[in-house]
């Protein structure tokens, strides 16, 4: 059977895999209020890039939140990943693979960390774990990082994930206040970078 013939759904997708120190897994019901704790925790950062944290989302809206990832997840949609450390069980943020196009197997990395984890490689190591998860088990032929272009912490993480700046579209999207913004799109390909 042609690999790119296969219906998603039927895509086996591993629920959970480790890094040195995370515990990176696909959302399950009930990780509403870890994710809740978090973001409530980190809103003053995350609001500055992310629409969703604008206003922090209550408990109930993050589980409802965490349930439709969940069947997104079931359906191969979208894959969202919550970043756990190991020692302590504590979520520190959240990742996945989003914008799929199973055809081509292109994937795109999202990310965000907790507050009072940020800025000790979390995200770096997240991101590298996810990266070898997308080639080595669905045998990705595209990865791409998008952020704002005055997202220079994510410019970072994906600079030292050893992506690739692939070019900035300008005017792209709108920022969280509505102003248009540039995109800067970094990559990785089968062939020249794996």
């Amino acid at each position: 059977m042609n690999i790119h013939s296969i219906d998603p759904i039927l895509i086996p997708v591993p629920e959970s895999f480790e890094s040195s120190r995370l515990q990176i897994r696909s959302v399950v019901w009930g990780d509403g209020a870890a994710v809740h704790e978090a973001v409530q925790e980190s809103a003053a950062e995350l609001r500055h890039w992310m629409p969703w944290a604008r206003q922090v989302p209550s408990v109930e809206e993050s589980e409802v939140s965490i349930r439709r990832s969940r069947l997104q997840f079931l359906e191969r949609s979208d894959i969202r990943l919550l970043l756990f450390h190991k020692k302590t069980g504590q979520l520190i943020g959240s990742s996945g693979l989003h914008r799929i196009d199973w055809r081509v197997r292109k994937f795109e990395i999202g990310y965000w960390v907790r507050t009072s984890y940020a800025g000790q490689g979390y995200i770096t190591e997240a991101v590298n774990a996810i990266t070898e998860f997308a080639i080595q088990e669905l045998q990705a032929n595209r990865l791409e990082i998008r952020c704002d272009s005055r997202n220079t912490r994510s410019a970072r993480v994906a600079e030292r994930t050893g992506f690739t700046l692939e070019g900035i579209l300008r005017n792209d999207k709108t920022d969280v206040q509505g102003n248009l913004r540039d995109t800067m799109v970094y990559s990785k390909v089968r062939g020249a970078e794996y």
